[in-house]
């Protein structure tokens, strides 16, 4: 067997049907579009959504309710608790430090400490925002908080 010998396996291949194109070709006159008709015509047919005139599916179910803020900021939440038990006495507390400890998982987040659980060490929080009952915390066990 010679390389000019292969060729496709028998039915394998199969010319396009070439619309159009005189009645010799078997697809000449109306190219097999049928007589008249909307589907007949180029650009003929309705959309895929189209239901024969009555209201489409789509258009009947409800719309979403509510309203979504763009303007959400959403913040990593980190307690005191925590922080009581992954720092030491005088640590600074800060994006990279709570990156590199996993207890946020990325530095561009902005971060929050709220007040759950107890602190006894003197730590110094250098974070985005801290609530209330934190900042008493903080501040009753000594340590202090720097705003950003």
């Amino acid at each position: 067997m010679q390389i000019n010998d292969l060729s496709p396996a028998p039915g394998s291949r199969k010319d396009r049907k070439r619309v159009g194109r005189g009645h010799g070709s078997g697809h000449g006159g109306r190219s097999g579009r049928g007589d008249k008709g909307q589907l007949s015509r180029a650009g003929g047919g309705k959309g895929p959504g189209f239901e024969g005139g009555q209201n489409p599916l789509a258009m009947r179910l409800p719309k979403l309710p509510g309203f979504k803020n763009r303007f959400r900021v959403e913040y990593a939440i980190v307690n005191v608790g925590r922080l009581e038990a992954l720092f030491a006495k005088g640590d600074v507390v800060d994006v990279d430090g709570l990156f590199a400890k996993g207890v946020i998982k990325a530095k561009t987040v902005p971060v929050k400490v709220l007040g759950d659980g107890e602190l006894t060490k003197a730590l110094t929080i250098k974070v985005d925002k801290v609530s209330g009952s934190a900042r008493t915390k903080i501040e009753g066990a000594g340590g202090t908080v720097e705003a950003l």
